[in-house]
């Protein structure tokens, strides 16, 4: 008796410790498909629930078994999702997610990288739900089509045109610059610098013709309404947005300190009140300027992001301010 004990005690350890094996690129591809960190969370940790419940002897493949029943349940919450987010208060944008979390997933090739950014992840939402799932696995996690039709019990060929229709969708005349460190550094402090100058020509020379910005500040804050698109009208909106007040302090808390960091495989502006992480400016570089900036500063969607910080050497804060 004790030893069928012993054995069950060994099994279930090893069951959950196969699990957590595979949680990173669980969450990798969740918050893909979701474009919410806290909501990739709660799909992967349902996933595990049910790899419990699961009569794991049928299971041959727990690895595909796994990416079957996440992907299942992101494509059931997408489409709820997109009910929500119609009622939304403002423009939705996804949680940023800082470099070194897991949640990023691989980053070896362009279109890895390039399916994790602020810019892509926004991109995504005007994609249906199965669009989506067959886009992200496809381009991101490079899954053959027989197995994602297999995974949404769909044909094959089904597969191939979903997969076509996503990339239409997604087409862009625009090329994502990669940065490094340095280079995002150089950018940020660029940016910060032009934006607390006062001179919206400082700014437009930054910026590509057609650059746009998007804000999202929930129930929270007030933002655009809708995107602002245009070097002199985004960059006459940032200078207006950069300059100092007794209501913008007290709107946020404090005087901020403005950090560098790599988000979504991106450059940031970090923007920090009393050690809390109270807005994030990710920049969409491209070999012709800045042509896109997301600002998030809702606070429901910077809680990972707030963590994250609290453990981690960000360096000292830039030396312009409000």
């Amino acid at each position: 008796m004790l030893n069928d004990q012993r054995m069950s005690l060994s099994t279930t350890t090893h069951e959950a410790d196969l699990f957590e094996s595979h949680r990173g690129r669980l969450e990798a591809i969740a918050y893909r498909l979701l474009g919410s960190a806290s909501d990739a969370e709660d799909a992967v940790q349902e996933t595990f629930l049910r790899w419990q419940a699961a009569d794991r002897g049928y299971v041959e493949t727990p690895v595909a078994w796994l990416t079957t029943v996440l992907t299942n349940l992101c494509l059931n919450q997408l489409d709820s999702a997109r009910v929500r987010r119609e009622t939304y208060v403002g423009q939705w944008l996804p949680e940023p997610v800082f470099a070194g979390d897991r949640m990023l997933g691989p980053a070896d090739t362009v279109e890895q990288r390039e399916s994790v950014s602020i810019a892509m992840l926004t991109l995504m939402e005007r994609l249906s739900a199965k669009e989506r799932v067959v886009y992200v696995l496809r381009e991101a996690f490079g899954y053959a089509h027989n197995e994602i039709a297999e995974m949404l019990e769909i044909s094959e060929s089904n597969c191939q045109q979903i997969y076509r229709r996503a990339k239409q969708h997604m087409a862009t005349d625009r090329t994502r610059v990669d940065v490094d460190d340095a280079a995002a550094r150089r950018i940020v402090e660029e940016f910060l610098a032009a934006a607390v100058s006062g001179r919206t020509e400082t700014l437009v020379e930054l910026l590509t013709e057609d650059a746009a910005i998007i804000g999202d500040g929930g129930s929270f804050y007030a933002t655009l309404s809708r995107p602002l698109v245009g070097a002199f009208r985004v960059a006459r909106f940032l200078r207006l947005s950069f300059r100092s007040s007794d209501a913008k302090r007290e709107l946020v808390g404090g005087d901020p300190a403005f950090f560098v960091a790599m988000a979504n495989d991106g450059p940031a502006l970090v923007m920090v009140v009393a050690d809390r992480v109270v807005g994030v400016v990710a920049l969409g570089v491209t070999s012709e300027g800045i042509a896109s900036i997301h600002a998030q500063v809702n606070p429901e969607k910077l809680e990972r992001a707030n963590r994250a910080w609290a453990t981690v050497e960000h360096g000292a804060p830039l030396p312009e301010s409000w």
